[in-house]
């Protein structure tokens, strides 16, 4: 029974009277400590602003020490110590992510972002300051984007970019997945392309991410419906089709690479 109850009861037939047919009640006293406490806590939240936690507070569906959903703590390591990953094998030569510095790398990108065929999906033309605008973002965000160099047996041959896909605008065209891993690339050389380094690239890619992200499930990437040649790369990588996905600048192809078909894909 809840003190309010047993406050508002009156006397039963067998129940005896504290005298003269005066009610009975349960007086409850709280500690002077626990009163203070609430005391505390409603000129907190009396004292916040509408539709704002009292400061000090857990976010509402938070608990202590969990981040809301789609926020990094600060300073975490979002691509799990991306320039560490070393090197992978494969049928080509030696495939190494090498993370841009700006002082080094800005020319040779511009350069890259320039050739027409880049420029028609890149849309980065122009002076080295376009070029060095896009990295220099990424560079100074919170790790969930980072430029790369695409580096085999030492030779730079072409640019990517490994982003936390569910921390991205895209998720909000797809049902997203916590830890899904995006992928953007582009071969520099013209004399690399159309002769499957790209296909290969990808997958090495696409299996390291995997290899070292053991949370990441999904390698997801979105090339522009209109690019064939990067569709059937991604496609011939081990990536399946998803479906059509339309955002802010383009008509995407949603490509998928699962961790659970890696190995027969």
């Amino acid at each position: 029974m809840s003190p309010t109850e047993a406050s508002a009861e009156t006397d039963g037939p067998d129940t005896p009277s504290g005298g003269g047919g005066v009610e009975d009640t349960l007086e409850l006293r709280l500690p002077g400590e626990l009163l203070a406490l609430f005391g505390q806590d409603r000129h907190s939240r009396t004292q916040a602003p509408a539709g704002r936690e009292p400061q000090g507070t857990t976010p509402r569906g938070v608990s202590g020490g969990e981040k809301p959903p789609g926020r990094p703590f600060p300073g975490e390591d979002l691509l799990d110590a991306l320039a560490e990953w070393g090197v992978v094998a494969t049928a080509v030569g030696s495939f190494q992510l090498v993370p841009v510095r700006i002082d080094r790398d800005l020319q040779l990108i511009s350069s890259w972002m320039n050739d027409p065929a880049v420029a028609a999906f890149w849309e980065l033309a122009g002076p080295e300051s376009v070029t060095e605008h896009h990295l220099g973002g990424q560079l100074a965000g919170d790790g969930r984007s980072i430029p790369c160099l695409g580096v085999l047996d030492g030779v730079p041959r072409g640019y990517f970019e490994i982003y936390r896909a569910d921390l991205d605008p895209l998720a909000r065209h797809y049902p997203a997945r916590p830890h899904d891993t995006g992928i953007h690339l582009l071969i520099g050389g013209v004399a690399d392309r159309g002769r499957g380094l790209g296909t290969t690239l990808l997958r090495a890619t696409a299996d390291h991410v995997l290899d070292h992200r053991p949370q990441c499930a999904r390698v997801v990437a979105e090339p522009d419906l209109r690019n064939t040649p990067s569709v059937a790369a991604f496609l011939s990588a081990g990536f399946r089709f998803s479906a059509e996905v339309d955002l802010p600048d383009k008509r995407a192809a949603l490509m998928v690479r699962d961790r659970a078909l890696s190995k027969v894909l």
